[in-house]
């Protein structure tokens, strides 16, 4: 059976190039592996998926633009809906874009794998064309995608955050109904000037509570949770909003700098954040990875690379260009952060979504770099977004132990 609405033919040609009855293997039941193994087998394809826990309901809170869902997704997946987002710079910004936080149960349900092989295991070894499972079990099939996810973040250049669930009530004094801050850089927060900057990020979540998240972009090995604990707190603080120290957190933490795979058939296809679908600038991944879910899916059905039908240069040029604006994140101060944002937010919607989800519009996305530099103020901070200077500001920066009686690192791990 296929799914003529959504770009996957219900024709497809079954794969059988090297003799076997499997024609897709998902590793890893994520969002994106469910809802790639979910498509494949609608498209008429033999499909099996590899999970540990393969019903779990995933942990991390997952946003995104309502214009990024492909539109074979039902409403059901959304579970809070915001018409616009709110960015404070030096001046606040009206993002009039539609933005969503996703239900996971919702999400969950709308990917059976009903007519799916799926098989509760651990995956040992994952190869072009088999996965051994640590039982001893070898699967084989004719593509196999992997789907786990990112590998630990070390040094890597990373997003680390640290998220709070409080009411809508207890919310108010900083987040209206409907309402939702992208991403807040006021002064708030008690970090001194030579210090690594942080902003703050808050949504409802869909259950009657909202996410406070202290984020920090582009620093190597990210910012420590403790130091984004205290931030936040004093960040809610200044509002009039007090935490009592019990409430639900999360704890996103995850290197930006996977890069896309190399193309070639006959290899195992990493697919999602692990796939190169991290956006190295914003730390977003799901939306991106279920746009592409169909475009993968036809690569199967007619026998083509899929990482070359997912990976064109355009979008291996943008991946370039995000690179280097996740570099220049990582070195700024936080007034020159400000200034950044400040610049970048005076652009056009088109050249706005460039930078913040289009996966190949290379042309505008390569404009609003160029202008949200060239607008930067002072002139000579423009040296240290592009690296020319200060290019390894805070390699190695010694943060502050933790207080007394602080927690660890205990919350979630979370995604966009």
């Amino acid at each position: 059976m296929g799914v003529s609405s959504s770009g996957v033919s219900g024709g497809c040609v079954h794969t059988a190039s090297v003799g076997l009855e499997i024609e897709v293997c998902v590793v890893g039941l994520g969002p994106t592996g469910r809802a790639l193994a979910h498509r494949a087998m609608c498209a008429g394809l033999y499909v099996t998926a590899i999970d540990p826990r393969p019903e779990r309901l995933w942990s991390p809170t997952y946003a995104c633009w309502v214009d990024e869902l492909p539109r074979w997704l039902p409403a059901s997946v959304i579970a809070a809906r915001m018409e616009a987002m709110t960015a404070w710079t030096s001046t606040e910004h009206r993002i009039d874009r539609p933005y969503c936080v996703l239900s996971k149960p919702g999400l969950r349900d709308a990917l059976p794998l009903d007519d799916a092989t799926v098989i509760a295991g651990r995956a040992t070894r994952v190869d072009a064309h088999e996965v051994e499972l640590a039982d001893g079990r070898i699967i084989r099939a004719a593509v196999v995608f992997d789907a786990r996810g990112l590998p630990s973040v070390k040094q890597r250049r990373a997003v680390s955050a640290h998220g709070v669930f409080v009411s809508a009530e207890t919310a108010a004094p900083m987040l209206a109904e409907g309402e939702g801050l992208l991403l807040d850089w006021r002064p708030d927060n008690g970090a001194g000037p030579h210090e690594p900057p942080s902003f703050l990020y808050a949504v409802p979540v869909g259950d009657g509570t909202v996410v406070f998240e202290e984020t920090s972009l582009g620093l190597r090995g990210g910012m420590p949770q403790h130091e984004l604990r205290k931030r936040l707190r004093k960040r809610l603080a200044t509002h009039g909003i007090r935490l009592t120290g019990d409430e639900p957190s999360e704890s996103p933490h995850y290197p930006l700098d996977q890069p896309p795979p190399k193309s070639g058939v006959g290899t195992v296809i990493p697919f999602g954040s692990g796939g190169g679908m991290m956006h190295p600038t914003t730390s977003y991944s799901v939306a991106d990875s279920l746009a592409l879910v169909d475009t993968a899916v036809a690569a199967v059905c007619d026998e083509r690379d899929p990482v070359a039908e997912l990976w064109p240069w355009q979008a291996r040029l943008v991946y370039w260009m995000r690179m280097r604006g996740l570099w220049g994140l990582g070195r700024l101060t936080t007034d020159q952060s400000i200034a950044m944002f400040e610049s970048f937010f005076q652009a056009s919607p088109r050249r706005q979504r460039a930078l913040l989800s289009a996966h190949d519009d290379y042309t505008a996305l390569g404009a609003v770099l160029f202008n949200t530099v060239a607008h930067l103020r002072p002139f000579r901070w423009r040296y240290d977004l592009v690296g020319w200077t200060n290019r390894n500001r805070w390699v190695g920066y010694d943060f502050d132990p933790p207080e007394h009686g602080g927690r660890g690192n205990n919350g979630q791990a979370g995604s966009h």
